[in-house]
């Protein structure tokens, strides 16, 4: 298993490069991050934490000779921190009223919540709660590990199968084309067809064998070429044998073809099944793995986080417990290829108090300290797609863990799974292309002005000519869209405006020192 890496080779990993050391690394398109151009060899990723374009906090002093200290996030352009403290209060208002307001009064339409955890002591009411929740979330994932392990299992004994038929298929398609197949097609009718439970049966070419008279049959039976039912008396008579033999030798000759024929047809509908079959239960295993992915997500979230809960904040005997949250609000521009984005993060230290809030619903309040940061940036698309990878990193580790079964089985079976799977897709795609005709065909005639509906049709034909007549033709024509302009300046100053509105006019709200 890899080493973790750390926050800033994180940042370099998803592209948060400084502009200097931008030439060093690639966007690979296959693994979905950025990896080091002057690599040797594709095992190995080599990040270096000084190229990271990263953030530096100046509110604590690790040292004498450092004021600063690196952080997880990109290097913003403004930041702007605040710090609530109320024990007589609900602190989720600070959330839910700083993302209404940035949301609503400021124009930012789009959220991504891209961190949700939290942590409780263990002796506290909340830790109990949840953790009662997070065993059965447990319980049902385990279950649809366990179906989707024994699924995979089986998985390849399908594929196995499926070898096996090809295998003596080939020996059927190449009967007529080579003398090798038709002696090794022969023996397997003789090892199989003639013997039953592994023992000889009377009657067999073998055991005729050992009759007198009959020792020559095997040498005929496999040095007689016939590929048609039809010319085995015409073949077998002209040869200068007794007629005891050669009769032999015409009886199984013809036994011989007709099982050729009857097991060649049962291979192909077999095989035909075995593909259907493949396809339908590889379906089966990918559902089974969508099914389990809210499950281990929930588990995630349920855990609780162990650099939070070796906090000082969080004492096992107290009532306490710890929450982040990470929302990413954007606003896209119409002729910017960059988006203003506004990065708020929220750190709540709190005590739960459990209240009814209704008659038969109880839940927990929490009074206690609250942290709000503020960081603007002016962000592509692009961008905001590799910072969701990079915060769901952590995340993709747990939810792969059945992506990894179902990867691993594919790397083992080799190219013959995707083989079995290409051809059952194209026999399905046949399939609808087929019946694709016959439907067109159909929508056709209820189409047409013959039918029922063809009054229908001319009218609104009809006022398709009016309103032409009267709105020129090139005012309903849709204008291109303009080329989207690289301005990061101004998405910047719209992202700054926001991120200073919800902090100013929170402060005033709360009747807190603003200005």
């Amino acid at each position: 298993m890899p080493e973790k890496l750390k926050d800033a080779e994180l940042l370099v990993k998803y592209g948060f490069i400084q502009e200097d050391y931008g030439k060093h690394y690639k966007l690979d398109d296959k693994k979905g991050h950025y990896v080091f151009v002057g690599k040797k060899e594709d095992t190995s990723e080599d990040y270096d934490a000084s190229h990271a374009d990263q953030e530096y906090e100046e509110e604590a002093n690790l040292n004498f000779n450092d004021q600063y200290y690196p952080t997880n996030f990109p290097r913003p352009n403004r930041r702007l921190k605040l710090v609530y403290e109320a024990f007589n209060m609900s602190l989720e208002e600070l959330y839910y009223w700083s993302i209404n307001h940035i949301r609503q009064d400021t124009g930012f339409p789009y959220m991504i919540k891209l961190t949700d955890v939290f942590s409780a002591s263990e002796n506290s009411a909340f830790f109990g709660q949840s953790a009662q929740r997070l065993a059965i979330q447990e319980d049902r994932a385990s279950g649809f590990l366990r179906t989707i392990t024994e699924m995979v299992k089986s998985l390849f004994q399908i594929v196995r199968e499926l070898r096996i038929i090809d295998e003596r298929l080939d020996i059927y398609h190449n009967w007529k084309k080579s003398k090798s197949a038709d002696s090794t097609l022969k023996g397997l009718f003789t090892d199989f067809a003639e013997n039953k439970g592994g023992q000889m049966q009377p009657g067999s070419i073998f055991h005729l064998a050992n009759q007198v008279g009959y020792a020559t049959l095997p040498d005929l039976f496999f040095n007689t070429t016939v590929y048609d039912k039809e010319k085995i008396d015409g073949v077998v008579d002209g040869m200068g044998f007794n007629k005891n033999v050669k009769s032999v030798l015409k009886r199984k000759l013809y036994q011989f073809i007709v099982w050729k024929e009857k097991t060649e047809h049962e291979l192909e509908a077999r095989r035909k099944f075995q593909i259907k079959y493949l396809r339908q239960h590889y379906t089966v295993i990918k559902t089974y793995i969508a099914w389990v992915k809210p499950y281990l997500k929930h588990i995630k979230r349920l855990t609780m986080n162990e650099e939070q809960m070796d906090s000082p904040e969080l004492i096992s005997s107290f009532e306490t417990s710890a929450t982040e949250i990470e929302v990413l609000a954007y606003k896209p521009s119409r002729n910017n290829a960059y988006n203003a984005c506004v990065l708020m993060t929220f750190k709540f230290n709190t005590r739960p108090v459990m209240q009814y809030r209704q008659e038969y619903q109880q839940g927990p309040v929490h009074i206690g300290r609250g942290e709000m940061t503020l960081r603007s940036y002016a962000w592509t698309d692009e961008q905001i797609k590799m910072y969701r990878k990079m915060r769901d990193a952590e995340d993709r580790e747990l939810l792969g863990l059945a992506d990894d079964q179902l990867k691993s089985a594919m790397d083992m079976l080799g190219e013959d799974l995707e083989k079995y799977l290409n051809e059952a897709e194209k026999s399905l795609e046949a399939k609808e292309e087929a019946s694709a005709p016959k439907q067109k065909e159909k929508l056709t005639k209820l189409g047409s002005d013959e039918t029922v509906f063809g009054p229908f049709v001319s009218l609104v034909k009809g006022f398709g000519e009016i309103g032409s007549a009267f709105v020129p033709v090139s005012s309903l024509k849709k204008s291109k869209p303009s080329g989207k302009k690289k301005d990061a300046k101004s998405a910047l100053g719209s992202a700054n405006f926001a991120m200073w509105m919800v902090y100013n006019n929170y402060k005033k709200a709360h009747g807190l020192l603003s200005w």
